[in-house]
């Protein structure tokens, strides 16, 4: 792959008006301006993303997630930019812009996903795969059904950002190529995703939307398996931002809620500094004594090596990227104290975070009210003749595809609108389906 056909500010549906200019160097931060003032983004601030939305305290969601994982992204992507340049002069054109396309891309990371966390991902697909959805098997098709049954908010993102909806302009978002590129982690349809992972990164609905992407940026196919693609260079740093950000911020989160005590969560994040960083920490913290002020400056600190590591390696291994041959994410590259540092947050993290009362709490009741909602939907849309259906499908925006001739495009316009879908929005409406609670009169 070449950086002069990788980095490009064609749009999306608006290929008809573009003109290649070298000294036109903000499409990629209006790429950023559409989606900070766009509506899915917006319903990120009322998306689970490890912990409960608040009570009194303000841990973080979707929205603060996505804004963070953007501000680091931009950082890496201005740190390998800052290097290229030196290397290519100015024989790229946008090659300083990297910071920009990685910083937008980060914000539409996970628009896709639905509501409470990850286990809203999982209802979805075990519905389809061991619940009552299991029926639409025969009338969807063995290809197409591995689409539900392994359900991925990231494909889902692209879709969103790509589709045509009902009544919406073609390109939906109408981003550039190169933004919207560095948002497909797993740049393969289902059929070819991983058995234990279950990642892909675009459903069958927009295999043909990412090949032409893929076919204009020049992405080529996957070395070892030319059914993928190789991942375009630009994804290992959104990887990157993304996993420095829900490893640290959940540690965070994890101390304000008290499931980490301070000396813990101290102890984590000082793995990741030498001796010599070490004790300047301690000289800082006999006057810094606040213990809040000491965890954030243990995490911005800790951003900033890893921000450093990553990009290096990104910049040492970037012949590999190119020729889609280097493995794994920046970070399982890491030197060896950053590594072992981070794979103790991740044993800590999954033994007394993501195991939490808390966090299995919610995703136990965001999975009972995903399922049931699917259930009604699904069941509206296959029989919109019925008179409750006839109720039921007035709930649901006109700019999802109820109507499809196929029975894979009306399921997928039900996933389109409850992936979109906020906790309480979805609670709410879970309560109105159930009977549970009635509008106030």
């Amino acid at each position: 792959m070449e950086w002069s056909s990788l980095l490009t500010n064609k749009r999306l549906g608006m290929e008809h008006y573009h003109s290649e200019r070298a000294d036109d160097r903000t499409e990629f931060q209006r790429d950023y301006d559409r989606l900070i003032f766009s509506a899915p983004f917006r319903r990120l601030q009322n998306k689970t993303q490890v912990f409960p939305l608040p009570g009194s305290i303000f841990v973080h969601n979707r929205l603060t997630h996505s804004l963070e994982v953007a501000c680091v992204g931009r950082s890496l992507g201005d740190n390998v930019s800052r290097k290229l340049k030196t290397k290519y002069k100015d024989s790229v054109p946008f090659i300083d812009e990297i910071g920009s396309i990685v910083s937008a891309a980060c914000l539409a990371h996970d628009l896709g996903n639905p509501p409470f966390g990850h286990s809203g991902e999982n209802a979805i697909s075990t519905y389809f795969s061991e619940g009552k959805g299991l029926a639409l098997k025969e009338k969807v098709g063995d290809e197409l059904w591995i689409d539900f049954t392994k359900f991925e908010g990231n494909a889902n993102a692209f879709r969103l950002l790509t589709h045509q909806f009902n009544g919406r302009r073609e390109g939906g978002f109408a981003l550039t190529y190169s933004t919207l590129a560095s948002i497909v982690k797993y740049p393969y349809l289902s059929n070819f995703a991983d058995p234990k992972k279950s990642k892909f990164g675009f459903f069958h609905s927009e295999e043909e939307t990412y090949s032409k992407i893929a076919a204009d940026l020049g992405v080529i196919p996957n070395p070892e398996n030319p059914a993928r693609f190789a991942r375009y260079p630009l994804v290992y740093l959104l990887e990157a931002a993304d996993d420095i950000c829900y490893q640290l911020m959940d540690i965070e989160d994890a101390h304000k809620l008290k499931i980490l005590t301070s000396e813990e969560t101290k102890e984590l994040l000082l793995g990741y500094f030498s001796d010599e960083k070490r004790q300047k920490t301690q000289e800082i913290f006999s006057v810094v004594t606040d213990i809040n002020e000491q965890i954030a400056y243990l995490r911005s600190s800790v951003v900033g090596i890893l921000v450093r590591e990553c990009a290096q390696i990104f910049v040492d291994k970037e012949e590999e990227i190119l020729a889609g041959q280097f493995t794994g994410s920046l970070i399982k590259h890491l030197p060896e104290r950053s590594a072992k540092a981070y794979q103790h947050c991740s044993d800590v993290a999954f033994k007394k975070i993501y195991c939490a009362t808390e966090v299995l709490d919610i995703e136990l009741a965001g999975y009972k009210i995903i399922l049931t909602l699917l259930d009604e939907l699904i069941q509206a849309v296959l029989a919109p003749q019925k008179s409750y259906s006839k109720q039921l499908l007035r709930r649901i925006p006109l700019q999802y595809e109820t109507k499809s001739d196929t029975t894979y495009g009306k399921v997928q316009s039900v996933l389109d609108y409850i992936s979109g879908m906020t906790d309480v929005y979805a609670l709410d409406l879970y309560r109105k389906i159930t009977g549970m609670s009635l509008p106030s009169l």
